[in-house]
């Protein structure tokens, strides 16, 4: 059901969501919107989206992100974002979505936050 782009693990009592390659509006953010949807249902309390593998996100792929924030924060649970590329971080600041996310520059430190 879920592309090689889309890989879902858990560690510590999160749940990590590694996105790989370009998120361009195809099959791959169908899948992303479907994973980052069925944690949501699956009542996942934590969540990290990794974005070291991911070279672009257009504006689909942010709606799907926005959308699981937005589903997560309803139900008291927790977001965040780590290692996001300069060019995937300066879209982030200029959608303003940077005040929208916990964002981290590493791994480590978003779980961290998350378990703290």
């Amino acid at each position: 059901m879920f592309s090689s782009k889309v890989k879902v693990t858990s560690a510590d009592g999160v749940r990590i969501v590694e996105l790989n390659g370009e998120f361009i509006g195809g099959n791959e953010t169908d899948d992303l919107r479907d994973t980052l949807t069925q944690e949501s249902k699956d009542g996942t309390q934590k969540l990290l989206i990794d974005l070291a593998g991911a070279t672009y996100l257009n504006s689909t792929a942010l709606g799907a992100l926005i959308s699981a924030h937005t589903s997560f924060s309803k139900r008291g649970a927790q977001v965040a974002i780590c290692n996001a590329s300069d060019n995937i971080n300066n879209i982030f600041v200029i959608t303003k979505l940077s005040l929208v996310f916990q964002a981290y520059g590493t791994r480590a430190e978003a779980m961290a936050a998350l378990q703290g």
